[in-house]
């Protein structure tokens, strides 16, 4: 049972209390109708020591390994000496950082505010549930609908679920009540020889996740085609916004550098610091002031990027989305091109667990790395690689990685055709992600390499 809270003043007639009061003597209000005081720490810290300050607000540590400014490219290798080559195992990490955060609860559904959130091994009952883990009526998005009949007495959009219904101008059936999907609940394009598709998924009532891709030429003429992808963090304020700010700041900043000449690495260490600066600046938002209380976290993503060239993949990211090689040719390896900034990765690199044990313990998915104004400090992680053979780069949050986690996983799911057919390739990655239960928002992206000149595409 929790405790009292401590008052010196009435919050109802604001006249002075003693201690253990339990009624107002001035206006006779219940002080045992206060509410505890929420849990204010928004980052919670592996070892339980405050976890020391990063890099002052608006200042970025410099990557050491980038190419210097004017040096010429593609490199001969990874840039980093340490990178990995592609079809190789990733270097361990550096030491864990002092903070975590945690993207989901440990039963698999998206994370709660953190007075909400549950101690783990507590099972949620049906009665106490929040609007993340209701289990919507909402059509599988892998089932197409029937054509609807027309509406009764108007013309307008038709409810999707009961197919009869008028949607009224809130989004919501006059008919079912059904909550209407949203733009974002699935989202489909193609940039060129580029597609990526994002889907809420079944279990989530909103879409945290988001993508851009994009082609440009360098300054020789050469195509080069990017994609960035990004998860909102459940727990923080306003992961929506996050992922759509830093999807678009990160795409925006490599898609105007690289025709200036920018090395597509250094292009994607600063896109990440834009993306980076983004998401910190919706903190200071008067709609985030106004929503915000102690016990909310500042808006959040992760995000992974991928810019293919003629003859070099490069690859950033910072959390736990992941891009992965697959080749044309599958008798040759995939391999998995980033590593997660998470709990379980850094048990992983440590030694303390193998992979099987570390990804199956509750606190997996609690990441060490993120965008926001409460990161600690700004990280981006990039690497170079120049694959020996065509393929496809399969950009992914989460969401679908889960049914998907090996890089041979991700090849066996992959179609043949991938880079031919990208866009198609991307419905089959998020369908396999939906029937194996869809339990978080779904995003993919596909990048074929070598890049190929604006105009291919899906036939």
């Amino acid at each position: 049972m929790s405790q009292m809270p401590q008052l010196s003043a009435c919050p109802s007639c604001e006249e002075p209390l003693e201690s253990g009061d339990r009624f107002c003597g001035a206006c006779g209000y219940d002080l045992s109708a206060v509410p505890e005081r929420p849990q204010d720490n928004p980052t919670i810290t592996m070892n339980g020591s405050v976890p020391a300050q990063g890099t002052a607000a608006g200042e970025y540590p410099e990557r050491p390994s980038a190419p210097p400014a004017g040096a010429p490219w593609p490199a001969p290798g990874p840039a980093d000496p340490q990178a990995p080559a592609a079809g190789g195992p990733m270097p361990p990490e550096a030491p864990p950082a002092a903070g975590v955060r945690f993207d989901r609860r440990p039963d698999g559904h998206a994370a709660l505010p953190e007075t909400y959130q549950t101690q783990p091994g507590h099972q949620t009952q049906p009665d106490q549930m929040q609007p993340d883990e209701y289990l919507l009526q909402a059509p599988d998005p892998r089932v197409s609908a029937e054509p609807a009949a027309p509406a009764a007495g108007a013309g307008g959009k038709v409810c999707v679920a009961c197919r009869a219904g008028r949607v009224d101008d809130d989004g919501y059936c006059e008919n079912c009540g059904h909550a209407q999907p949203r733009e974002r609940d699935h989202m489909e394009q193609e940039s060129g020889p580029i597609a990526a598709v994002s889907d809420r998924g079944l279990r989530h009532h909103r879409n945290e996740d988001a993508f851009a891709i994009g082609t440009t030429a360098l300054p020789d003429g050469t195509p080069a085609s990017v994609a960035i992808v990004c998860d909102g963090v459940s727990s923080a304020t306003r992961p929506d916004d996050a992922s759509q700010a830093a999807s678009r700041a990160a795409s925006e900043a490599v898609l105007a550098a690289l025709p200036r000449g920018a090395h597509p690495q250094q292009a994607m260490h600063d896109a990440i610091v834009a993306a980076s600066r983004a998401v910190n600046s919706l903190a200071d938002e008067p709609a985030t002031a106004r929503e915000q209380a102690p016990h909310q976290n500042a808006p959040a993503c992760t995000i992974v990027g991928a810019v293919v060239t003629s003859g070099l993949l490069i690859v950033g990211w910072v959390g736990d989305s992941r891009a992965y090689w697959v080749p044309v040719d599958r008798s040759a390896p995939p391999a998995r091109l980033t590593e997660d900034d998470s709990w379980a990765a850094q048990m992983v690199a440590a030694g303390l667990m193998n992979e099987a044990e570390a990804y199956a313990d509750e606190r997996a998915h609690a990441i060490t790395g993120w965008l926001g104004a409460d990161a600690y400090e700004l990280e981006p992680h990039t690497a170079a690689f120049k694959p020996d053979r065509p393929g496809v780069v399969v950009v992914c949050t989460d969401g679908l990685w889960n049914y998907a986690e090996a890089a041979e996983e991700m090849a066996r799911v992959l179609p043949l055709d991938a880079a031919a057919h990208p866009l198609h390739s991307a419905r089959v990655l998020v369908g396999h992600a939906l029937d194996g239960g869809g339990h978080d928002n779904v995003t993919v992206a596909l990048v074929p390499f070598p890049a190929v000149p604006q105009g291919a595409g899906s036939a």
